[in-house]
């Protein structure tokens, strides 16, 4: 903790890294579905009708969903690739965001992940952008350290 009134700037989220094992081309643009959302049920108690009880569920863990520029590397597609042939080659994914000094503050770990959905670049003759690949991944469950 910075001592008391000492500024703190938030991270950035451009500063990130995802690490995937035997992945060797594992460089993303984007990074989305860092999210964790607990189900409510409600319980409407007898004689009291100044509340409703809101008693904790189920926790889901969302998809991770990863975006890059193609590259000459198929590696994310032959992954996906085994999928679709019945073969489930399930992975730990990180992903790392560091401050503006290059220094690791942050690490979402996914925990045997395997992709679910593969989509390719959309191509259009009138544009000069990059084609981008995305993959979105099941997992077993997110923590962070």
């Amino acid at each position: 903790m910075p001592p008391t009134g000492q500024r703190v700037d938030p991270l950035s989220t451009f500063r990130f890294h995802v690490e995937m094992g035997g992945i060797t081309q594992a460089v993303f643009s984007e990074c989305s579905g860092l999210e964790a959302e607990t189900e409510v049920f409600t319980y409407n108690e007898g004689g009291l009708n100044e509340y409703v009880h809101k008693l904790p569920g189920r926790t889901k863990i969302s998809d991770l969903t990863l975006k890059r520029g193609v590259t000459f590397s198929n590696e994310l597609w032959q992954w996906y690739a085994k999928v679709i042939r019945g073969k489930i080659e399930r992975q730990n994914v990180s992903v790392i965001l560091y401050d503006s000094t290059g220094t690791q503050r942050m690490r979402w770990q996914f925990r045997e992940a395997y992709p679910i959905k593969w989509t390719g670049p959309a191509f259009k003759a009138d544009e000069n952008a990059v084609a981008i690949e995305t993959l979105t991944l099941a997992h077993k469950g997110m923590e962070l350290g």
